[in-house]
């Protein structure tokens, strides 16, 4: 593998294993801003030893959610090698929360976000950054709920606790548009909505017994369900419209970089392709395996049968997912109230791919 295709993962404080770093988002202004210097630190030292020499083509894929959902595309499409196959130099950099990709967005250290329609990201776009989606690989709820074995029905979550990563971030969005179907609220229900941590922090913290339930994606559930955990939902079925997984980029960037913006796309739309090839199981599960750092194979098998269904080849954002995200961050955001999904969106790119029937 290439220096420059690594995976790389930021954390806050150095693992003298590995020289890892953890980064966490922190509400201070003064953190906010160190939280961004340390993200240009990072992206620094992942470029040393590589060609100074300008390249239009080299750019930084930020993404903050570590499962086969929100990593999949991204990790086979550097694995098989469709990045490359655009000449493009894609420097996936995983991070521990939206708001420290989208700093590192908003400072030109990354180019794209891959996320949701989350919390961040729409503050964002209301406090007048000029982010986009672009394009959109899944647009409808997927994942699932997962709770300990003593609850039996989605009603025995009340008075518990659910744990989330963020107030206001992609999984705390599933878990109240969860809780809407299933005509929960969590203030009337007593329902706390409680922040550990990322994706492998809430399923530790159900088996724990620290919360009582949570989101988790398909390999993570697949490994509860063998514990006895009790998985209460397959999201999927739900048939609710969200955008839980986009590549967003700044306007002002499209406009300069249209054309490796586009190559971005052309190869993430390969990616799903394959991924969605019966022949290629063997070839994914491994990528997902090695890249969610999953200890059992067969752990990601049923992950991976569940996104070759969730992504989408015809990647055009959802709008009426977007316009979800809104409805409930605007409850208590005057500013994002003001928000409509359509004016949030630039499919360009993707109105030309399918032109030209590449889907």
């Amino acid at each position: 593998m290439r220096k420059e295709d690594r995976l790389v993962v930021c954390r806050l404080g150095a693992n003298k294993a590995n020289g890892a770093a953890k980064i966490i988002y922190l509400e201070n202004p003064l953190k906010k801003l160190l939280s961004v210097a340390c993200v240009s630190l990072l992206l620094l030292v992942a470029w040393a030893g590589v060609s100074r020499a300008a390249s239009a083509n080299r750019i930084v894929i930020a993404y903050s959610s570590l499962n086969e959902r929100g990593a999949g595309a991204l990790l086979v499409a550097r694995d098989q090698g469709f990045f490359r196959k655009y000449d493009l130099d894609v420097q996936l950099i995983f991070m521990r929360n939206a708001a420290v990709a989208l700093s590192a967005l908003s400072a030109g250290e990354a180019q794209f976000y891959s996320g949701s329609a989350n919390g961040s990201a729409l503050g964002a776009m209301a406090g007048g950054l000029d982010l986009v989606f672009v394009a959109g690989l899944a647009n409808q709820l997927n994942g699932t709920m997962v709770a300990a074995p003593a609850i039996h029905s989605p009603a025995d979550l009340k008075g518990k606790n659910i744990g989330i990563q963020s107030i206001g971030g992609g999984v705390w969005m599933i878990t109240q548009l969860v809780l809407e179907h299933w005509g929960l609220e969590p203030k009337r229900d007593r329902i706390n909505l409680r922040i550990v941590g990322d994706e492998s922090v809430m399923v530790q913290s159900l088996v724990l017994g620290t919360v009582d339930a949570t989101y988790a994606g398909y390999a993570y559930a697949t490994m509860l369900k063998k514990q006895g955990f009790r998985v209460l939902a397959d999201l999927t079925k739900l048939g609710v419209p969200f955008q839980s997984t986009a590549i967003l980029a700044r306007r002002s960037y499209l406009s300069s970089s249209s054309a490796t913006a586009e190559k971005v796309v052309r190869a993430l739309v390969e990616s799903i392709g394959f991924i969605q090839r019966p022949a290629n199981k063997a070839a994914v599960v491994a990528t997902l395996t090695k890249g969610l750092q999953i200890v059992r194979p067969e752990d990601a098998e049923e992950g991976y049968e569940v996104i070759k269904n969730v992504y989408e080849r015809r990647v055009y954002p959802n709008i009426d997912g977007i316009n979800n995200a809104i409805r409930l961050l605007g409850l208590s955001n005057e500013k994002i109230r003001q928000l409509k999904g359509a004016n949030l969106v630039d499919d360009s790119i993707v109105r030309k791919l399918e032109r030209e029937g590449l889907f």
